[in-house]
């Protein structure tokens, strides 16, 4: 078996089927999909035509109008794009409670085998564990959303000092281009009658019909889908990659890839944006070092970290960082706000109502502002344990890269994941601190203000 590749039940693969079937939960793309190229490979093995199936159910964790018109964006792509690869397409949008839940079972009845995507966290990985024992035919799990396999690691790492070397030791054998699927069966069967046609016309009529959470807004600056995420890659290349490692911290520099929305859902991969900044810094002769470490190290870092940690909490914490909020709990907190505080933004700083603002209408924070965001959650909060969970909820609710590893790890890097003691001092100890002062010295802090203004009146 392949390294990304695993088998998670005991069926075999039955002989006498209509077709091998793709079940895209978290790698929503026809290209660069080592997913779907096994499933492919499987179907070419068989002489047998290849569907991918993605479904949307409203009731996943907070689930609401945004993560829904982000997600369905990208439907009309893949779709297109699956028809000219020969590859069959079935889209079903549970819009209801009372809806039917079982048309991957359906599906499954006339498959040969079943490839999904494997995925630590959320409900990829509930579903990674629950399915393959009730569907009656043989399912794998295929890693296609990390360019090291994590399978390659046997332990959980406890800093990028610890996974760097064993990554760029491997990355030779896997920083390689997908090869384009080619199918020796096209598809050419009729789909099902539950099967949901979209358009971009039709998504905002489908999420107003949907059992979801209408009071969050879809982003008023990010759309979703295969085509958004290849023309945000492309902006990034031409202007943000040659002035990534001067201006990376500083939000109003636009230097930053923008691309963790996509790459959360699946619309575009790290293999591709790392081969794609590899022959873009070749050509123009920049070095792309900083984004690399990001993009490769820092993100599967995280992944590692929620394989062995699916269900992320405090007590995953370094020994040392436990300790820590154990003997500074009863530490006094200058201010505290309630979980309604902060998700309205109603704090005394400026920066931080700019930033949760900012999560709030747009769906993100920019990376460096949202590691200030979450200290000061710690800081304000009357406990860890509080702290910790509005800033899972928050994000859960609002982020367009929420509910993933690395969105998990970077929010407990905030209490000491995959970071070393600091100077000691109230309420953090010595977990690392961050200064509104000091962000001012770095970053334009007074015009961040006022774009995040700007956008809260346009909003």
């Amino acid at each position: 078996m392949l390294p990304r590749v695993r088998k998670l039940n005991d069926h075999p693969i039955r002989t006498s089927a209509r077709h091998v079937l793709y079940w895209a939960q978290m790698n929503r793309r026809v290209e660069s999909n080592h997913a779907l190229a096994h499933a492919a490979a499987l179907a070419n093995e068989l002489s047998l035509p290849l569907l991918f199936y993605e479904g949307l159910t409203c009731t996943y964790p907070h689930a609401n109008d945004r993560l829904h018109t982000f997600l369905l964006d990208g439907v009309p792509d893949t779709e297109q794009r699956a028809a000219e690869a020969g590859i069959g397409y079935v889209f079903y949008l549970r819009k209801r409670r009372s809806d039917a839940n079982d048309t991957l079972y359906r599906l499954a009845d006339e498959a040969a085998a079943i490839v999904t995507d494997d995925y630590p966290t959320f409900i990829a990985a509930e579903h990674n564990k629950r399915v393959p024992g009730r569907i009656g035919v043989a399912y794998f799990a295929v890693d296609a959303s990390c360019i090291v396999p994590m399978e390659s690691f046997e332990k959980r790492e406890y800093g990028a000092y610890t996974i760097r070397p064993k990554i760029h030791r491997l990355l030779p054998e896997h920083l390689k281009p997908v090869k384009p699927i080619q199918l020796k069966v096209r598809w050419k069967c009729q789909r099902p009658v539950f099967h949901t046609t979209l358009t971009a016309a039709n998504i905002p009529s489908l999420v107003a019909a949907s059992e979801v959470d209408h009071a969050v807004q879809p982003s008023r600056t990010v759309r979703g889908g295969r085509f958004a995420a290849e023309k945000q890659l492309r902006r990034f290349l031409r202007t943000g990659l040659r002035r990534y490692t001067r201006e990376r911290n500083e939000p109003r520099a636009r230097v930053t890839s923008g691309l963790s929305p996509y790459l959360h859902f699946g619309h575009i991969s790290s293999l591709e944006v790392a081969l794609a900044a590899q022959r873009s810094a070749a050509q123009h002769k920049i070095i792309a070092d900083e984004f690399l470490e990001e993009l490769i190290v820092r993100r599967e870092l995280a992944f590692n970290f929620s394989q062995f940690c699916p269900k992320p909490s405090l007590d995953d914490l370094p020994e040392w960082a436990r300790a820590n909020m154990k003997k500074h709990a009863r530490d006094r907190r200058a201010y505290v706000y309630t979980y309604d505080q902060f998700e309205r933004a109603q704090t005394h700083d400026a920066l931080w109502n700019a930033a949760q603002k900012q999560m709030l209408i747009e769906g993100h924070i920019h990376g460096y502002y949202r590691m200030y965001w979450g200290k000061k959650i710690i800081e304000w909060s009357p406990t860890y344990q509080a702290a910790f969970d509005t800033m899972v909820q928050i994000h859960d609710r609002y982020a367009l890269d929420g509910r993933d590893p690395n969105t998990y790890a970077n929010i407990l890097w905030c209490f000491g994941l995959h970071d070393r003691p600091w100077p000691e001092r109230p309420v953090f100890g010595t977990i690392r601190y961050i200064s509104l002062e000091g962000m001012k010295r770095k970053t334009k802090v007074a015009e961040y203000i006022r774009g995040i203004e700007r956008l809260e009146r346009q909003a």
